[in-house]
């Protein structure tokens, strides 16, 4: 009897607390609901992380971690979802390590989700994003690879934005592209590809004329080349 009355106790118990749960799970959700309509995001973020202690879900973590990342919280959302690779991560997943570790300055992790959204679903912008990444990490065949990727597929209204200057600007992709292309060739052989990359940062400033990266590339390229004809020059000892 008395251990019928235990079981009985028991049940009651879990039966409540399943209550509770269900109870505190729709609250949350109201909640989140209502932070969206306020456009609170951190009401939005705080809601997401008690369903996510409640009912724990792939997909709930991935949103919570991709809000992170749209508000600049990298470390967060990367703290959320992990930064390892996962045959079964989701596209959201995907992009939130790839841009996420990026943004933290870890361009060799970051490689690794970006070459597998790029695998899922190529584009010219990921191809940019490929490039400038290998060519961070002296991978100057893969990243000249995704630059003529790029060249081949880019669309007219494709543009990139550029924060050097305290005004932002946009260039069309595709003088991007030919921006990395001068880089890549430079890169290769610094003494002799100067002027061919600097014909290439011409072109490209006959499309984008505002393209002022390009600008301090060619005077820095053509200064390097006064100090090596300066140097040539230099009787030898």
């Amino acid at each position: 009897m008395k251990r019928f009355l235990m079981v009985l106790a028991l049940g009651f118990v879990l039966s409540a607390s399943a209550q509770t749960n269900d109870a505190l799970i729709q609250h949350f959700k109201a909640y989140g609901k209502q932070m969206r309509v306020q456009g609170d995001v951190q009401g939005i973020i705080n809601a997401m992380t008690h369903l996510n202690v409640l009912a724990p879900s792939e997909a709930r973590k991935d949103t919570l971690a991709y809000i992170y990342m749209s508000e600049g919280q990298y470390m967060q959302a990367l703290n959320t979802i992990g930064i390892d690779r996962k045959i079964d991560d989701s596209d959201i997943a995907v992009e939130v390590k790839a841009m996420s570790l990026k943004a933290v300055k870890q361009p060799e992790r970051a490689l690794v989700h970006f070459d597998e959204m790029f695998k899922r679903s190529p584009s010219p912008e990921l191809a940019y994003e490929l490039a400038e990444l290998n060519m961070q990490l002296q991978k100057m065949d893969a990243a000249l690879t995704h630059i003529n990727y790029g060249l081949a597929n880019v669309k007219p209204d494709m543009k990139r934005a550029y924060y050097e200057q305290q005004q932002p600007y946009q260039v069309e992709l595709k003088s991007a592209f030919m921006y990395l292309k001068a880089l890549q060739l430079f890169q290769q052989d610094r003494e002799k590809n100067i002027d061919a990359a600097v014909d290439i940062l011409d072109e490209t400033l006959k499309a984008s004329p505002n393209f002022n990266l390009v600008n301090l590339t060619k005077t820095e390229l053509l200064r390097q080349k006064q100090l090596q004809q300066a140097q040539a020059a230099k009787p030898q000892e």
